[in-house]
């Protein structure tokens, strides 16, 4: 019951507060892991070879875990509880994700096409300088659909994990397994095999798998309480789901696709570069700026059904 009550605080915490009390901190978890990688890179693993990418991978992601297990281990008693709430806290980015979003469609309310590519140039790779309000939505909501694994449901599944393997810190010790595997992927994962960081790409598909697949289908059953039917938003998530270069980024958007009934994907813009991708839900429409509401609600039923599936089996189990 203890694993259950944190999780439960841990993100009703991040629903209510978000980033704002990580501010007062001196650094953030997330942010110390970046410095590592990047102390690594510059000094010890400056080839950028498939060896050393496996080592910085493995040093990372180890480093990462100990330390979480070392740190609640040395927290008075009476003060544990607090430390393993922060844990989960701060690997949840479920608030941040509506936060850095919602100014886009704000922006795109009051017309302000420029605003709204600044900001969105804070949340994704793609060139924004050439696109109009229905890219903009659509790279928006297909940031929420994406990240939804990421930074939800792949943190609450870990946990489960975790604490399903050692009671007392598994679960602590997971999700910042999982959240040094994720950082090492968007700091230096490259897909091409032999590459420096041909490692931490795998390895974060491999963590990435299951949650990516759930997650998928908690969205599309969450459009029932959106009004939807439950068979065609499964069939546009099996059809679609592996039409990316990732075997996982593309599940939260099929299914985002599906269940809002908008078309997303079909390639973009990268340093000038345009990559080509099939469009997921082919046959909807284009998105528009209330989507991205629309997508916030569909992020908040399904990942509460996400959380709720997983403190039940804690309890059970």
């Amino acid at each position: 019951m203890e694993f259950a009550l944190i999780f439960c605080t841990a993100i009703l915490l991040d629903n209510i507060l978000g980033d704002s009390l990580r501010i007062i901190q001196i650094i953030h978890p997330v942010i110390l892991i970046g410095q590592v990688i990047n102390f690594l890179r510059a000094r010890i693993f400056r080839e950028e070879n498939f060896a050393n990418g496996l080592l910085i991978c493995v040093c990372v992601v180890a480093t990462s875990g100990v330390t979480a297990g070392f740190l609640l281990g040395i927290f008075p008693e009476k003060l544990r509880f607090v430390a393993k709430i922060y844990a989960l806290y701060a690997a949840i980015a479920w608030r941040d994700l509506k936060d850095e979003t919602f100014v886009i469609y704000e922006s795109l309310a009051n017309h302000n096409l420029e605003l709204a590519k600044i900001f969105l140039a804070r949340v994704v790779g793609r060139d924004v300088a050439n696109l109009d309000a229905i890219g903009i939505s659509r790279a928006a909501i297909e940031t929420v659909a994406e990240n939804s694994v990421d930074a939800i449901f792949s943190v609450m599944f870990w946990a489960l994990i975790g604490n399903i393997l050692n009671h007392e810190y598994g679960a602590y010790i997971c999700v910042w397994l999982f959240k040094a595997a994720s950082t090492l992927d968007s700091m230096i994962g490259y897909e091409a095999f032999g590459k420096f960081g041909f490692c931490s790409a795998r390895l974060d598909d491999v963590m990435n798998f299951l949650p990516a697949r759930i997650g998928g289908l908690a969205i599309i059953f969450s459009g029932k309480f959106l009004g939807n039917k439950f068979a065609d938003p499964l069939r546009i998530f099996l059809r679609d789901r592996l039409k990316h270069k990732s075997p996982n980024s593309a599940h939260g958007e099929a299914a985002f696709a599906g269940v809002l009934k908008i078309r997303l994907g079909g390639g973009a813009y990268y340093s000038g570069e345009f990559s080509s991708r099939e469009f997921l839900g082919a046959e909807f429409r284009e998105p528009e700026p209330l989507d991205i509401l629309r997508a916030h609600r569909l992020l908040d039923i399904s990942a509460s059904i996400f959380a709720i599936m997983c403190v039940l089996i804690a309890i059970c189990v």
